[in-house]
């Protein structure tokens, strides 16, 4: 192995575990392993030295040392760890320096009147020659082109009030001739100023926005709170509106089956007894039929006096029904019940709903006009034509119709919803 060989190039220090890549060339292990791990993010794997661009990591490959960097490693019980490589490469969004040849390094400064970035190695002569004493360093920034005037190649020093645009000594001459014009540092003073202005402006309006989310946010979980309080006690009173019309339907129900076993008991009452009262009238035509046919004439005379006389004595009761008889009486006042909730109710929630329409949530004032945003507005005259156009075939009817129903929440579907409850 050379001397060039035993050196690395990127710590500039004798080789240490060396290893080879593709490329022929040699580098200390750690030195290349550094500097492969600053590059693992992009993808692409350079060589140092030759810059040939690897698509995947290439596996160095270890080397033998010379006999005398053998020798130097054996005599060192303890050699000291290569110094970190210097991988202050300027990338594709840094600003590089303009003095570096072949790999540039990052710029730190920039000199507004050479017109040039340089890293901290290059840019010690600004700092030790009196030649650069005069000259504006700043923190490093690109596109320094945009420093020089594109007419006459000279430093933009001056500002043009009139034209709004920086411009340099020469422009003052001849385009720029008459114009309003003051140094850039004045004007920058004074931009300043005015920047400070607005900058004060916007942190009060970022301060004024805050406070109104902040409010909003309030009012926005006070409005959750308020549905979800509504939602229940709203459950709880449909709830007990149920309850009362089942104890309703079951006292409608006790009086129709009372009646119903009133009435039956007296029908069979009366049906036992002209059964018995039929019993009765049989036996005595058999009594007559047998004495129609004796031969003994002073019985015949005698037993037909007796049965004669009681017959006249017991006269049979007359049963008598209603041919008008039903319980549509109570089909009709059930009708005229479920009417009259109808009615109440969609007038009840008409009401409800335009008192909760008249109040707005929050407004944005804008200059189109102010808008209103409020909670869950109900269209009244939607929920009027919902109400008259509600197939009543698809009434609930019963009680677990009507929590199904009750317990949705979802836009105008749950004021219909909630309104089925009137379609008993």
């Amino acid at each position: 192995m050379s001397f060039d060989q035993d050196i690395c190039f990127l710590c500039k220090e004798d080789l240490r575990d060396p290893v080879s890549i593709p490329c022929g060339h040699i580098f200390c292990s750690i030195c290349l392993r550094t500097y492969w791990d600053h590059a693992d993010h992009t993808g692409q794997y350079l060589c140092p030295q030759c810059r040939v661009s690897y698509n995947k990591r290439p596996a160095p490959r270890r080397l033998q040392t010379s006999r005398s960097l053998s020798a130097v490693k054996l005599s060192e019980a303890a050699p000291p760890a290569p110094p970190s490589p210097d991988y202050n490469y300027a990338g594709a969004r840094d600003v590089a320096c303009d003095i570096c040849i072949g790999k540039k390094l990052k710029a730190v400064k920039s000199c507004l009147m050479c017109l040039a970035s340089y890293c901290e190695k290059h840019l010690k002569p600004h700092y030790e020659s009196a030649t650069f004493k005069r000259h504006k360093l700043v923190d490093e920034i690109g596109h320094l082109d945009r420093q020089i005037c594109p007419q006459h190649q000279k430093g933009l020093e001056l500002y043009c009030r009139t034209d709004q645009m920086c411009i340099c000594v020469l422009c003052t001459v001849k385009e720029h001739k008459g114009h309003d014009m003051v140094s850039a540092e004045q004007e920058r003073n004074e931009m300043q100023q005015r920047l400070g202005a607005t900058q004060a402006e916007i942190q009060e309006k970022i301060h004024d926005r805050v406070k109104q989310m902040d409010e909003l946010k309030q009012a926005v979980e006070a409005l959750k709170n308020s549905a979800t309080r509504a939602l229940q006690e709203s459950e709880k009173l449909f709830g007990d509106m149920l309850h009362s019309i089942e104890r309703m339907q079951q006292e409608m129900a006790k009086l129709i089956s009372s009646n119903k076993k009133s009435a039956l008991n007296t029908a069979e009452s009366h049906m036992d007894r002209l059964s018995q009262e039929i019993t009765d009238l049989k036996r005595r035509d058999n009594e007559l039929t047998q004495l129609s046919r004796t031969e003994d004439h002073i019985h015949f005379i005698q037993s037909y006096h007796m049965i004669d006389a009681q017959t006249d004595a017991e006269e049979l009761p007359t049963v008598s029904v209603n041919p008008y008889f039903s319980f549509g009486s109570v089909t009709k006042a059930v009708s005229e019940l479920k009417q009259h909730l109808n009615e109440y109710g969609n007038e009840e929630l008409v009401k409800v709903a335009t008192t909760v329409n008249k109040m707005p949530f929050c407004q944005l004032d804008d200059r189109k006009g102010r808008k209103s945003i409020k909670a869950d507005e109900v269209d009244v005259s939607k929920v009027q034509r919902t109400l008259s156009s509600a197939p009543r075939s698809q009434a609930p009817r019963t009680r677990d119709e009507f929590l199904k129903y009750q317990r949705r929440s979802n836009g105008s579907s749950d004021s219909r919803n909630l309104l089925m409850y009137n379609q008993l």
